[in-house]
């Protein structure tokens, strides 16, 4: 539901974008006309060997291109953008969803058990830091296999968010909730499911929030490494072809991604927040 200081952000959104928009367009050196070409530059082509930012008219049309026929395949090295940013979507949401099989239930056992935060607590606190990308010389010399070692590093990388959050909403329980399960005489699974799993739910699905960001950053780097197929072989390809404008074309569909990926769990966020 658009408020009246909803509706005026847009406006003064859009604002922002066309100005920042015409500024950079203005910038931009216009790129010389067949007919502006010297004889030496006719006979090695036409090519103009000093790369250019391209301008914002430049980059639409490639978008236009580009989202006007967006899967099709025509080889190795040349495949559709929604081809690509499926490949990039399986990977992460299959590691991101193995990691919240472990991270979870680990999390609810960590969070229960004073005894059990202590003795993980040092695991957590020498692996956490640790860069995912990391993992992927390991992973592909153990795993042997480019796709499977990019969906452990999004694995890796998304499971200690989910993890410590998961902990820290399941240990921030009110015991008064907890006292009354056992007044019921509830059991301990049941206590879980009932009690202390709605009352974590909003802090579990931050941890989750948080690692589905990290994972579509890290899996961008992760394919500029490997190779084959994803949006991050897309933009190293391109820039191997010296292509900037589908490089910048690229760059926005990597943040437009991200940015739905992280309203829909924004969205689920706010559908399981309650007031006390």
């Amino acid at each position: 539901m658009f408020t009246s200081l909803n509706l005026k952000a847009l406006f003064l959104s859009i604002i922002i974008l066309v100005f920042g928009l015409g500024i950079w367009e203005l910038a931009t050196p216009a790129v010389k006309s067949a007919g502006e070409l010297t004889e030496y530059e006719k006979l090695v082509g036409a090519a103009d060997q000093k790369a250019r930012v391209p301008p914002p008219s430049a980059i639409i049309v490639r978008a236009w291109e580009e989202l006007s026929n967006p899967i099709y395949d025509n080889g190795p090295n040349d495949k559709g953008i929604g081809i690509q940013i499926g490949y990039s979507l399986f990977r992460v949401l299959s590691g991101y969803f193995m990691a919240a099989l472990i991270a979870i239930p680990v999390g609810f056992l960590i969070g229960m058990s004073p005894l059990a935060y202590k003795a993980f607590d040092p695991f957590i606190q020498v692996l956490r830091p640790i860069s995912p990308l990391a993992w992927m010389p390991l992973a592909l010399f153990i795993i042997k296999d480019s796709q499977a070692s990019a969906i452990f590093v999004i694995f890796i990388c998304s499971i200690w968010p989910m993890l410590i959050n998961t902990a820290f909403g399941v240990a921030g329980v009110r015991k008064d909730w907890v006292n009354v399960a056992r007044t019921h005489e509830l059991g301990s699974l049941r206590t879980a499911l009932i009690v202390i799993l709605p009352a974590a739910a909003p802090t579990i699905l931050t941890g989750m929030r948080i690692s589905i960001g990290i994972a579509w950053l890290v899996i961008v780097a992760a394919e500029m490494l490997v190779g084959g197929t994803g949006i991050g072989y897309y933009v190293w390809n391109e820039w191997n072809n010296l292509d900037l404008t589908s490089v910048i074309f690229s760059i926005l569909v990597i943040g437009v991604v991200g940015m739905l990926l992280d309203a829909a769990f924004a969205w689920v966020q706010r559908s399981v927040q309650y007031q006390e």
